[in-house]
């Protein structure tokens, strides 16, 4: 078992030095890292995050399921850029831009190695974070709230969530590392308006 997570880690931690980010959490994909940024920064009904009116439904679906608010906006960061900031919170949605040394910040950044992104695993994410606290939550979170070991041996933490990388995942991805490019933005996508979308309850800001 010890040897799954040392997979798992060897994953995380080459990322972490392509990116230059402190630490990293591998999680199935880059919607579960959201959701889970989203709980460990207390999203909730008080919260009210700006997203591109044009972006990919989990986003919004995430900040719903944690009870937040959103505000649409005309912002092109995304498809541009490959990343955007959802603002107020200290989070970025990286899910199309993976780039040498694009940690720049002490904030939170959602990465995607969906099968058509530049790591295309096949489906994975990861979590780049500022520090040892929001890692060792993260990494307990993502697994129901267990720690790395038998769980007959575990003292479970708290109720958590089934959102690991498995360790198939986290080889396909050691084995791309070696390919990758410094600079990796994936092309503009067609996405629809969500703010169109009355479940969101969003307003769109021109």
């Amino acid at each position: 078992m010890s040897i799954a997570y040392d997979i798992v880690r060897t994953f995380e931690k080459k990322v972490c030095e392509f990116t230059g980010a402190p630490f990293g959490v591998a999680v199935e994909s880059c919607s579960a890292a959201i959701f889970l940024c989203l709980k460990y920064l207390k999203c909730d009904a008080k919260t009210t995050i700006k997203l591109p009116k044009r972006t990919y439904p989990s986003t919004a679906n995430s900040i719903i399921h944690c009870g937040g608010n959103i505000e649409f906006c005309d912002d092109n960061s995304w498809q541009d850029l490959g990343f955007y900031r959802m603002t107020p919170l200290p989070l970025w949605d990286s899910a199309k831009r993976f780039c040498r040394g694009m940690y720049k910040t002490k904030e939170f950044y959602c990465l995607s190695f969906h099968g058509k992104k530049t790591l295309p695993i096949g489906r994975g994410g990861m979590i780049l974070c500022p520090d040892e606290k929001s890692y060792s939550w993260f990494k307990i979170a993502r697994f129901d709230g267990r720690h790395e070991c038998s769980l007959p041996f575990d003292n479970l933490a708290f109720p958590g969530w089934n959102m690991y990388m498995t360790p198939e995942q986290a080889a396909r991805g050691i084995e791309l590392m070696q390919w990758i490019k410094d600079e990796n933005i994936d092309s503009p996508d067609e996405y629809q308006d969500l703010s169109q979308c009355s479940f969101y309850g969003g307003n769109h800001v021109p």
